[in-house]
């Protein structure tokens, strides 16, 4: 199987929850569900990050996957074990899930999955429904027998916090994979990624997939904030991607509380920044920009979700004169 077929098959293996989930744009000029839901938070894409996944570079060229394998559902959800827990950082771990027969997760790109207890009892909202949320792991699509998540404990979190207690040997509940956006190699000349904290996830993953392809010719840029510099994930991915592609790849880190050392940018993502990095809105259809992270860096950058809709385009980049059509939010 070519690996054209192959991307096929797993965009097919996505499509049944897309059709449910789906946070894709709408078509060109068609109107955007108005104001921000209570469910917004669970396509934000923020809380966690499936580690090991550089090695996804290397592979990337030979990738063939056969989605038929999937232990994973889009229609169902499936306890997976936790098989062990791996400190990564003052709050984050790696928390290494088993997957049954050796199989693996052929997850698509660009896509998630949705994540809830396996005990009906253990994590509820206020209105006490199941708290449910999305997670993009960016481990080996063919990495068999294992599903890698790196979680970041957020203290407002209650399914990052729900993770953390977990024990090896407990199991956790997945459904998916839901398609997020339908990438495909060079549509844009330039794309920028805005991410904050632990929403660099399905960043991320689109990297590790677009700069393999020899054919790729599209720039993308990274602009990635975070509180401190020990905040900041994958950067040794990030800096060995910058080495690798410098002609198509770049990053720019932002702390908002900064060492004495730290000789970046700090602050939050602004306008000037924003400027400074990513090309401007009147390229129209020749540059993208891809904007996740916590609710309140996306309102500001790009204004509020609609629950699982795009919402009205907002914030910094509608200021720019960006437009609806130029901006995802994950």
């Amino acid at each position: 199987m070519s690996f054209l077929r192959a991307a096929a098959s797993s965009r097919q293996f996505a499509a049944r929850a897309a059709r449910r989930y789906s946070t894709a744009p709408p078509p060109p000029k068609a109107q955007q569900s108005k104001g921000f839901s209570a469910t917004a938070p669970y396509f934000l894409g923020f809380g966690v990050i499936a580690s090991g996944a550089y090695a996804y570079i290397s592979l990337r060229e030979n990738f063939n996957p056969t989605p038929k394998e999937s232990p994973l559902d889009p229609e169902n959800w499936k306890d997976f074990k936790l098989k062990k827990i791996v400190p990564y950082n003052h709050n984050t771990s790696e928390f290494v899930f088993e997957l049954p027969d050796n199989q693996a997760s052929w997850i698509p790109i660009t896509s998630c999955l949705l994540v809830k207890s396996s005990d009906p009892e253990a994590l509820k909202d206020a209105k006490g429904k199941p708290v449910i949320r999305p997670y993009t792991p960016t481990s080996l699509p063919d990495q068999k027998g294992e599903l890698t998540l790196l979680v970041k404990k957020y203290d407002e979190g209650k399914a990052s916090k729900h993770i953390h207690e977990l024990k090896e040997g407990d199991s956790l509940s997945f459904k998916g994979p839901i398609s997020k956006f339908p990438y495909k190699a060079n549509e844009f000349e330039e794309v920028a990624l805005i991410g904050g904290g632990s929403g660099i996830t399905p960043l991320y993953q689109l990297l590790t997939h677009a700069l393999p392809h020899r054919a790729n010719k599209t720039k993308f840029k990274l602009i990635f904030a975070n509180v401190t510099e020990a905040d900041i994930l994958l950067k040794e991915q990030f800096d060995e991607m910058k080495k690798k592609y410098p002609d198509t790849f770049d990053v720019v880190y932002l702390v908002d509380k900064p060492s004495a050392t730290w000789t970046g940018p700090t602050g939050y993502v602004n306008a000037d920044i924003i400027k400074a990095h990513v090309g401007p809105a009147d390229l129209k259809e020749k540059v993208k920009i891809f904007v996740c992270g916590p609710p309140g860096q996306v309102a500001a950058a790009a204004g509020k979700k609609a629950g699982m809709k795009q919402g009205e385009l907002g914030g910094i980049l509608k200021e720019l004169g960006y437009t609806e059509e130029q901006v995802f939010k994950f």
